[in-house]
């Protein structure tokens, strides 16, 4: 199973860099579609603690350097609420993952349908990925204190 959690995770991110390559984008690494993708969903700004928390990222300061890259790229933007430092898209940012989405829908999504896999196990295996997620959070923190 972990093998193939591996494997996954790792066509997973090939496939998020080149499907970002071929919507136009610039080159950017798997955390950097990740973060556009969630600074755009419900085109919110959203903190440096909403975007951690959400992809689960421990380590602050890679997705401080994947922003400030996306910054530098035009795709975001940042701001203030508060004392909080924000994220927001910007309309390159939006166009882009519209774009994303169209191609993720033409090569990925159409094929995925051939497959004939039931709509409904996929939403299931959805819900165990989560329910794994949790078990490796958990034995993540009781290793660190082994």
């Amino acid at each position: 199973m972990e093998f193939a959690l591996t494997m996954s995770n790792h066509a997973f991110h090939r496939w998020m860099v080149r499907c970002m390559t071929a919507a136009g984008g610039p080159a950017m690494s798997p955390l950097e579609v990740l973060i556009v993708h969630l600074v755009n969903h419900r085109e919110r700004p959203k903190t440096l603690a909403d975007i951690c928390l959400v992809l689960n990222i421990e380590d602050t300061h890679l997705a401080n350097y994947a922003i400030r890259k996306l910054v530098g790229h035009g795709l975001v933007r940042q701001g203030r609420k508060g004392k909080e430092k924000t994220v927001a898209i910007t309309p390159a940012g939006a166009t882009l993952c519209t774009r994303y989405a169209e191609v993720r829908e033409a090569l990925l999504v159409q094929a995925a349908r051939q497959t004939g896999i039931d709509p409904a196990e996929l939403s299931r295996l959805s819900s165990l990925l989560r329910l794994l997620s949790g078990s490796y959070d958990q034995a993540a923190r009781a290793a660190a204190a082994f």
